[in-house]
C-alpha cells in the first residue's frame, strides 16, 4: 500500500494537470492525502492496478514530452516492455535463505540470476530499438534514466527484513 501511495505521490509532484485526472471522475489534485487514500482503498485491486498504470503512463508521456502523434504508440511500445520485464523477473525467485544452498544449489542460483540479468538487459535493447523508432534517442535514454531514479526512490522507502534504515540513511552524505 506504501508503493501505491507514494507512487500516487510522485505522479502528483511531476504536475500531473487536470486533463489526467480524467482516469477516473476525482480530481486527485484537489483532494487532499487522506482523501487520496480513502479513494484508492475503495478501488479493487484491478482497479489499483489500472489507475497505477494510467498515471504511470501519463506521467511518462508527460516528462519525456512525447508528441500527441506518438502517444499511443509509444504507450503501447513502454506497456509491451514493462510486461516483458516483468515476465523475465518473474522467472527469478528472491525469496530464498542462500545460507541453506549447498554449494551446487548456490551456484546453480547464481548462474540463474546472471541469466535473468542477460535477458532484462536484453530485452531492453530490444525495446531502446523499438522506441527509437518513435521517439528520439535523447527520450529512451531518458526515460531509462528516470525508471532507474524512481525504483531508487521505491527501494529508499521499501523495508527491509532484518536491516535498520536508519544506518543506511546516515552513510549518505
Amino acid at each position: 500500500m506504501k508503493k501505491i501511495l507514494f507512487t500516487l505521490f510522485i505522479m502528483y509532484g511531476f504536475g500531473l494537470n487536470a486533463q489526467n485526472a480524467q482516469i477516473t471522475d476525482y480530481d486527485w489534485k484537489k483532494m487532499d492525502p487522506k482523501q487520496r487514500k480513502e479513494v484508492i482503498n475503495n478501488l479493487s485491486p484491478e482497479e489499483r492496478k489500472e489507475l497505477l498504470k494510467r498515471f504511470r503512463n501519463n506521467m511518462v508521456l508527460e516528462n519525456l514530452e512525447i508528441d500527441a502523434s506518438d502517444k499511443t504508440e509509444f504507450t503501447q511500445l513502454y506497456n509491451e516492455y514493462l510486461e516483458n520485464q516483468k515476465q523475465i523477473k518473474g522467472q527469478f525467485n528472491p525469496n530464498f535463505n542462500p545460507e541453506t544452498l549447498s554449494d551446487d544449489e548456490a551456484k546453480a542460483k547464481l548462474q540463474q540470476s546472471f541469466d535473468v540479468g542477460q535477458k532484462l538487459l536484453d530485452n531492453r535493447k530490444k525495446y531502446a530499438d523499438k522506441m527509437q523508432q518513435v521517439i528520439p534517442c535523447q527520450k529512451v535514454l531518458k526515460l531509462f534514466q528516470s525508471e532507474g531514479m524512481m525504483r531508487d526512490k521505491m527501494n529508499e522507502r521499501k523495508p527491509h527484513s532484518g536491516h535498520d534504515n536508519t544506518a543506511r540513511a546516515k552513510q549518505n552524505p
